[in-house]
């Protein structure tokens, strides 16, 4: 059972669900702000998501300790939806991506979002750490990204040069500098960090430090645009953008941005169930929470959100118990939104987007291709492939081109027979391994026709997982011509695949 495990109650916890509210909010807010300027809109449409991500769906999540939020992995996404339909897309897009989320919930189809290859996974998350990067490597030099993720990628030289040699009264070199001292700031405190301020995360370190620069040396680059009113930032579903329902790309977008979602989520939640012994997950409650929380998202216009495992596994690291240290994490952030904007507007961009490169690099994770590539070279392949696709057409036919090679790669495991023939003087024996399909029949056929006439033959046919009724026959028919067989039971062979054939029919 999922939840044989109960939650701890509250109040025997809430010292430490306080404690690691305090650290998984202050991990949310640089990473709420940058993913939003990573995706093409205003800041506060990521923290509104943040605080729908603590308040509402850690109250209904069916992993407690899943902290959600807006993530990484659907920038790209999101950017490329306004790009082809305006910032009024949306909203209705993330309510609609809600929608299949709640379906998909209440039908119990949780657990089957897990069933996509690793490498699929891990492709998709490096192709999205590439486009990242390569975005906001610009966007680090207060400059504006270009069109798509290949021109990103090569006008990276021409950014450096920007950051390097100051032209025509730019400040170009003023954001890169400060977009590399956040960088330098975060290797060092990962590295160096006192073992009394362990909890604090090295991001946030990085802003605060890039902050106080950027206003001790009074440079005049760009900061963060926070609105003096959270409810005035709210991107309303409106009945403008009913117009979109008609077109099917929208709708391939907005499904897929639910699809995506799913997955994300859900294989977050299974490695947070990884991280600690207590409640495991309820997939399919966790599918229905993330559902209203996006048609919450949606309806005010704002990011949409999965399970994110950065915050999520800082709050298991912190001491998390139930699910109050997410819920409370939403409400500090709407605390210092609603009290305190006018700190978020000191933020230089140039650091959020700093902290958006490293993301980008860590999610690329070279470390995993390598584990990958140990596993067998089709595993490598179909990572690759699906970064490629990615970065060279856009985040849904990557992640297409990467299920169609993952199941091409599955049916070629599966269609494979070994075929072993071995003689002793005038006795030879067959033992077929694996499934003898259509596709197996030249070779079958060139290794039977190799065995001498008047030959003793032994078949060995117990290994075999599956063999269907053209083996059978070529099987039966090489019996006839060869009668020096001694034992060939085709007749069990038959009979299993009828009965094969009788349980799927059921």
């Amino acid at each position: 059972m999922q939840n044989a495990q109960a939650q701890p109650a509250a109040g025997s916890t809430i010292s430490q669900d306080f404690l690691a509210s305090i650290v998984v909010f202050l991990v949310a807010l640089p990473l709420c702000m940058g993913i939003a300027i990573a995706s093409g809109v205003p800041p506060a449409l990521g923290l509104i998501t943040g605080i729908i991500g603590g308040l509402v769906v850690g109250f209904i999540a069916g992993q407690p300790l899943q902290v959600s939020g807006p993530a990484a992995g659907l920038a790209v996404m999101v950017w490329q939806l306004i790009q082809d339909f305006g910032l009024a897309a949306l909203a209705l897009a993330v309510f609609i991506a809600g929608l299949v989320q709640l379906a998909a919930g209440l039908a119990g189809l949780g657990r089957w979002f897990r069933a996509v290859s690793p490498a699929v996974i891990q492709g998709m998350l490096s192709g999205i750490g590439v486009l990242i990067l390569a975005s906001q490597f610009h966007v680090m030099l207060d400059d504006s990204p270009r069109g798509s993720g290949i021109e990103n990628l090569l006008s990276i030289p021409e950014a450096i040069f920007k950051g390097i040699f100051p032209l025509d009264g730019s400040r170009h070199h003023m954001a890169a500098g400060i977009g590399m001292l956040t960088i330098g700031t975060i290797l060092a405190w990962n590295k160096f960090k006192p073992a009394a301020l362990h909890a604090l995360p090295a991001p946030l370190v990085g802003v605060v430090v890039a902050t106080i620069s950027v206003i001790a040396l009074g440079w005049p680059i760009a900061r963060v645009d926070v609105p003096s009113s959270l409810i005035e930032s709210f991107n309303w579903l409106s009945a403008e953008s009913l117009p979109l329902l008609s077109s099917p790309a929208f709708w391939v977008e907005a499904i897929g941005m639910g699809f995506i979602a799913s997955a994300e989520t859900l294989l977050c939640a299974t490695a947070v169930d990884r991280m600690h012994s207590g409640q495991r997950t309820d997939y399919n409650k966790e599918l229905r929470a993330q559902g209203i929380g996006n048609i919450l998202c949606g309806i005010v216009g704002s990011l949409p959100m999965t399970g994110v495992i950065v915050r999520s596994s800082a709050n298991v690291e912190a001491g998390g118990k139930t699910k109050w240290s997410a819920i409370l994490h939403g409400a500090w952030i709407l605390l210092l939104v609603a009290v305190f904007p006018q700190i978020l507007a000191m933020i230089p961009t140039a650091s959020l987007a700093a902290i958006l490169v490293y993301t980008g690099w860590k999610l690329i994770n070279v470390e995993g291709a390598k584990r990958l590539a140990a596993l067998g070279r089709g595993e490598l392949l179909v990572w690759a492939a699906t970064v490629i696709a990615i970065v060279s057409t856009d985040l849904l036919t990557g992640v297409a081109i990467g299920i169609a090679l993952a199941l091409g790669k599955l049916l070629l495991t599966f269609a494979r027979l070994d075929i072993d023939v071995t003689n002793e003087g005038n006795r030879y024996d067959v033992a077929l391994r694996g499934a003898a399909t259509f596709m197996s029949l030249p070779t079958l056929a060139e290794r039977l026709e190799a065995i001498p006439d008047n030959s003793e033959v032994h078949f060995h046919l117990d290994k075999i997982a599956f063999i269907d009724h053209a083996c059978i026959e070529l099987l039966e028919d090489w019996h006839k011509r060869h009668p020096g067989v001694v034992s060939l039971e085709t007749d069990v062979l038959r009979e299993r695949n009828k009965n094969s054939d009788s349980m799927y029919a059921a």
